[in-house]
């Protein structure tokens, strides 16, 4: 059952009232790890009780993501929305993956056909218009926000897959954030829209974002999106992920951002893939493909 579509007042009632729009200042640290300490004055015939430390995760995930559904316009993409503050320099630990982390931060790739169990939780369909063979499956590790080697994994061109990895491989030894690296399921793909996703991807089976009637180059998995919150697409006043306002402003400088490690734009080039955040008739800073489309 699709969740009802809600208004921009209706956000207020999950807690996004306080949404604000990006602004010049300068880039926000994480929020500090917070020690809360209970002490008493001490009774000279009382043995003190232990001190209790509560510890708050810089990197937590709020609890409201991806759960406030947003209305869509006859373009498929819903109304840009004011981005939330603690979005704002966006750093959080990516959802318990597919695979386990891996167990030290040495690179590795692995490139197999597509399993049919990873096939059947995708957004792959047949009437997509790449058959299943066409496709890889990509499993490597990717550096977090929080600091840390996470596994990740990805559907995307056969043919295409080792020249891929390699940049992944340069950008790992960067150390280049990424939130989450995954296969995304039919209904991320083609449901409703929450705003917020953030997923890095290659194949996925739909249309150009911003409702036009082709099929995009990621449903033959031949582009790659990096980091769509940090680097979102804009065309005539609309943002894709719709939350992502905030990230128009590419002066500032945030982790996670094409522009903070533009070796990886030289990387892409080297194997013959372009960015779409040189195009002219729109913005679309998430997006590298092998045609350029």
């Amino acid at each position: 059952m699709r969740a009802a579509p809600v208004t921009l007042a209706a956000l207020a009632a999950l807690g996004l009232s306080t949404l604000v729009l990006a602004a010049c200042a300068g880039p926000a640290e994480p929020s500090p790890r917070v020690t809360v300490t209970a002490t008493a004055t001490p009774d000279p015939g009382i043995v003190p009780s232990p001190t209790v430390t509560v510890t708050a995760d810089p990197f937590a995930r709020p609890e409201w993501l991806g759960r406030a559904v947003l209305e869509k316009q006859d373009n498929d993409l819903a109304l840009p929305v004011e981005t939330p503050p603690e979005l704002r320099d966006r750093r959080l630990s990516p959802r318990p993956g597919a695979h386990p982390d891996p167990s030290s931060d040495a690179w590795f790739v692995e490139i197999t056909p597509v399993p049919d169990e990873v096939l059947e939780r995708s957004s792959w369909r047949e009437e997509c218009p790449v058959p299943a063979e066409d496709l890889a499956y990509v499993v490597m590790p990717f550096w977090g926000f929080d600091m840390r080697p996470h596994t990740g994994e990805m559907i995307t061109s056969a043919a295409h897959a080792e020249d891929l990895a390699s940049v992944f491989e340069q950008m790992y030894e960067r150390r280049f954030p990424i939130e989450e690296m995954r296969v995304t399921t039919w209904e991320e793909v083609r449901g409703d829209h929450t705003g917020d996703l953030n997923v890095t991807i290659s194949f996925e089976c739909r249309m150009v974002t911003g409702g036009f009637d082709r099929w995009s180059q990621h449903a033959h998995g031949l582009a790659v999106d990096i980091n769509p919150f940090h680097n979102p697409w804009v065309r005539d006043g609309y943002v894709f992920p719709e939350l992502a306002s905030a990230y128009r402003d590419r002066t500032w400088l945030r982790p996670g951002m094409v522009e903070t490690q533009r070796q990886m734009i030289a990387d892409f080039q080297g194997i013959g893939w372009d960015w779409g955040g040189t195009w002219t008739d729109l913005d679309d800073w998430m997006h590298f493909s092998a045609t350029g489309l």
